[in-house]
């Protein structure tokens, strides 16, 4: 008979092993936030020795560089689920659900990623990819204001995605803070008010203004719908 199940056997039992110490070690940087964490820690939350933990990780930056990966991934796909094409032929409000809730979803569901994310001493190569995905957001933000603005200027559009990024990063810390529920969802809405009422003044400006003189171009993350942006003098 063939032996091949065994090792698949024991690769799926590694491969619970592995997620069993990840989220122990997620819950540990929530509490204690990166700097503070220990591998001790990690174990005793997982509810193994640290001998067992060694097996798998030699330390706790492999474990950190392990769970900002995955992380980083599953926010990659929430950014996905966000900025899509077809969400920029909703208005404005309909526009900020779309964008916004994915994002809450992702955060409220993994409150380790800032914890890790943000730690004083995390592991170069995720603060590395947290910056390039940060930038990332910020071109999709700008891609949707050049939509909805298309006659800002591009310094005006950066200014504004920059705010408005900020704006979210603060809501988003008070939502986090929130107690799940009627206070939580109340604060979403919240967040949400804030950004509508900032961006909605630009967007009514825009379409006051004439667009001669405004080129249409697809942008990179929207290449099936075109933006208008500046032309080039």
């Amino acid at each position: 008979m063939s032996e091949e199940p065994k090792p698949r056997r024991r690769q799926a039992r590694g491969e619970r092993r592995i997620a069993q110490l990840l989220q122990a070690a997620a819950n540990v940087f929530c509490a204690n936030g990166y700097t503070a964490s220990s591998t001790n820690a990690i174990a005793r939350e997982a509810h193994v020795s640290p001998g067992t933990l060694y097996q798998y990780f030699p330390n706790k930056e492999a474990i950190a560089l392990e769970l900002g990966e995955r992380l980083l991934h599953e926010m990659r796909e929430a950014h996905g689920q966000a900025f899509v094409p077809e969400n920029l032929a909703l208005p404005l409000p309909e526009l900020l659900d779309a964008v916004v809730d994915p994002m809450i979803e992702f955060n409220c569901a993994n409150p380790a990623f800032l914890a890790l994310m943000y730690g004083s001493d995390v592991p170069g190569r995720i603060a590395e990819e947290h910056d390039e995905l940060h930038a990332t957001l910020l071109t999709r933000v700008q891609e949707v204001i050049a939509h909805y603005a298309p006659t800002l200027s591009a310094e005006d559009r950066a200014r504004t995605a920059g705010m408005t990024f900020a704006a979210f990063k603060g809501g988003l810390d008070l939502i986090l803070a929130a107690p799940e529920g009627a206070e939580r969802d109340a604060t979403i809405a919240e967040l949400k008010t804030l950004l509508l009422r900032y961006l909605s003044p630009l967007v009514e400006k825009s379409a006051e203004k004439p667009t001669e003189g405004y080129a249409e171009k697809p942008t990179e993350g929207y290449a099936e719908k075109p933006v208008q942006v500046p032309a080039e003098r």
